[in-house]
């Protein structure tokens, strides 16, 4: 079934101990489950169909689920002043869920509430989310009002494209890595070479005599004698 579906929800049948009584029958039992089921496809067509705060159309829930593979769904409810934190955990938490949705890279879900749900609700709801899933996880949300939900908050979630972030961890783990080999750099020091001082040319020695004032008028030939 898995290769002829885009998205394909499971929920195992031993987690139904978890959320049903010793003396519950088989066909209740199932039941339950079956109505888990359908409040997770209404809250998506709902989405779609019904107007609300935060509307979504087919395009996103194809975004989300179109070759998504496994993906898990929970539904959580909320009271009260923190109803929609705890519907948000309820639903990320949901004893029906095979597996957490820590590294689910596809979100879809939806919050219903009465006219007095918030922004700020909607929004504390949406980082409970976002931190349970891949820190890349492409999430889409949308809120519905619905005067028949009073007080009450609830919260619908499906996460898929889980084998996505699996493959996508293996790349990313280490890999083998060839090292450089460290190479020191060495500088030869540096020799301060100081400037030869300047030395005045002497001038050739010349071998003058002095002479008297009188041997001026005397010829050179004769002074020499």
């Amino acid at each position: 079934l898995v290769d002829k579906v885009d998205t394909l929800i499971t929920i195992p049948n031993d987690r139904l101990l978890q959320v049903v009584e010793k003396k519950t029958s088989m066909v209740d039992a199932f039941r339950i489950v079956d109505d888990v089921l359908r409040q997770g496809v209404q809250g998506i067509s709902d989405l779609i169909t019904v107007p609300g705060l935060i509307n979504l159309d087919f395009a996103d829930v194809k975004t989300i689920m179109t070759n998504a593979g496994s993906a898990l769904m929970g539904i959580g409810h909320g009271s009260g002043e923190s109803r929609a934190a705890d519907a948000a955990r309820q639903a990320i938490m949901s004893p029906l869920l095979e597996q957490s949705i820590d590294g689910a890279r596809g979100v879809l879900f939806t919050i219903t509430g009465g006219p007095d749900l918030t922004l700020f609700e909607v929004n504390e709801a949406a980082e409970i989310i976002h931190a349970a899933a891949d820190p890349e996880a492409n999430i889409i949300f949308g809120a519905v009002i619905d005067e028949r939900m009073g007080g009450e908050v609830k919260i619908s979630v499906i996460a898929t494209a889980f084998e996505q972030a699996r493959a996508i961890r293996r790349l990313e783990g280490p890999m083998y890595k060839r090292q450089a080999p460290s190479v020191e750099q060495r500088v030869a020091p540096a020799v301060a070479v100081a400037p030869a001082p300047m030395t005045q040319p002497h001038p050739k020695a010349e071998e003058t005599k002095k002479y008297a004032a009188d041997d001026l008028e005397v010829p050179s030939f004769l002074r020499r004698r």
